[in-house]
């Protein structure tokens, strides 16, 4: 069932990697700093499409599409998709953002894929079998979260631009805050990139106030395969119904930024 995702991926790619004249495709979402382009809406109607043709009875998920069925979470196979995960970095041609692929069966994600165009890596999991990278020379390697703790750690964190306004203090709070417990942060403007750092150990922990399931669906998955940890701030286990707030790392760092009741 999976076998075919990583190489459809690489094809709604060659869209990404085609772009041209990005500034006038843009449209604008509810939320400020929401925005959308002819390419995100391209890329989607691709894997729709495709998808589609080889399993017809399987939902798809899109952050694009005004027709998600969130109620078949429980039951149905789904696909939970983000098309390009990082628009606004991919509007401004800074070469961070990826085309993500969730796959859940009766409300637990099952496979997982995070696809870099710019960097020709594929990060994958299946539920059970480890989390892998695939490089651009083919070489298939296992990933592993670290195993530091939160002093000698690098932390990142995304901003929830699309959501509330009255994130942005918080957020940068919690970040100062591990910025002084830390060795440095950073922020790359993608969070499922983010968590593929996270669960190839090069990062160390992450948190984000408010994501959309599809910004984290694959990663989630990648995450645990790796062995690492994602709940929410309170340690509850994610949704995939709705947003909620992100926080993923190794053990040692996911428990010792619960234990300090910043999160």
């Amino acid at each position: 069932m999976y076998e075919f995702i990583p190489e459809l991926m690489r094809e709604a790619a060659k869209i990404m990697l085609s772009a041209h004249d990005i500034d006038n495709s843009i449209d604008s979402k509810s939320g400020d700093a929401n925005f959308v382009t002819a390419y995100d809406i391209a890329v989607q109607n691709f894997l729709y499409k495709e998808i589609g043709e080889r399993l017809p009875d399987a939902v798809i998920i899109g952050e694009e599409s005004d027709d998600n069925h969130m109620e078949a979470l429980a039951t149905k196979v789904c696909f939970i998709i983000d098309p390009i995960d990082g628009t606004t970095n991919f509007i401004h041609n800074y070469r961070t953002s990826a085309i993500s692929v969730g796959i859940t069966d009766g409300g637990r994600v099952v496979y997982g894929a995070i696809y870099n165009p710019y960097q020709n890596l594929l990060y994958f999991a299946e539920r059970g079998k480890g989390a892998f990278v695939e490089y651009a020379n083919g070489t298939v390697t296992p990933i592993r979260v670290s195993e530091r703790g939160l002093h000698d750690a690098l932390a990142c964190f995304g901003t929830s631009p699309y959501y509330r306004e009255e994130l942005g203090d918080i957020t940068f709070e919690r970040a100062k805050w591990l910025f002084m417990n830390t060795r440095d942060i950073r922020r790359s403007g993608s969070a499922a990139l983010d968590l593929c750092t996270v669960a190839s150990g090069a990062v160390d922990i992450f948190f984000e106030y408010r994501l959309s399931p599809w910004d984290f669906a694959a990663g989630s998955l990648i995450i645990e395969e790796a062995g690492g940890v994602i709940t929410q701030f309170d340690g509850s286990p994610v949704t995939l119904d709705k947003p909620c707030s992100i926080l993923a790392g190794n053990k040692t760092c996911h428990r010792a930024a619960m234990e300090s009741g910043r999160f």
